[in-house]
């Protein structure tokens, strides 16, 4: 599985967020917090939901399934003018990411890129906001559902472009 390669404008964001970890995953208390409260958020951008995750700078140098991370359940916004009570605004900052698509809900997927297609890359994961955005096609725990994996990267500093 091949990604594609993009310079990523900054966005705003609008949402809530949880502090978890892979042990005490609360990614369904998070969005079922969120999804009642979403149609109060005012100048969207689209309707695309935005699934941010914020990792320490060492988090990915060795796995421990109870590290804590923040997650954010959010949409894209044009400002911050009105921000919904309960809700907070979040700046995703631009940069380079690889961007893998996913069809289904194959898990296996974050295996892969983190233990095969980085390390025989020509890059390095970079400390920034990894996230998915669940757009039209996507569909909670269909086998059908389709979304897009964002994760932050750099030129390694020994690569050699041909």
């Amino acid at each position: 599985m091949k990604p594609r390669i993009e310079i990523l404008p900054e966005k705003k964001l609008i949402g809530k967020r949880l502090q978890m970890s892979i042990a005490h995953n609360k990614t369904q208390e998070l969005w079922q917090s969120f999804m009642p409260k979403r149609s109060e958020i005012q100048n969207l951008i689209s309707s695309d939901f935005f699934a941010v995750q914020i990792y320490k700078p060492d988090y990915f140098e060795a796995f421990n399934p109870s590290a804590v991370f923040e997650k954010w359940a959010t949409l894209e916004v044009a400002d911050f003018d009105n921000i919904p009570a309960e809700m907070e605004s979040f700046t995703l900052s631009g940069g380079l990411y690889a961007v893998f698509e996913l069809k289904g809900h194959d898990t296996v997927i974050f295996d892969y890129i983190f233990r095969t297609w980085i390390p025989i890359s020509d890059y390095d994961l970079d400390n920034r906001p990894h996230f998915e955005i669940l757009g039209a096609k996507y569909k909670k725990n269909d086998p059908n559902s389709e979304e897009e994996i964002w994760i932050p990267i750099r030129e390694k500093l020994n690569s050699k472009k041909v």
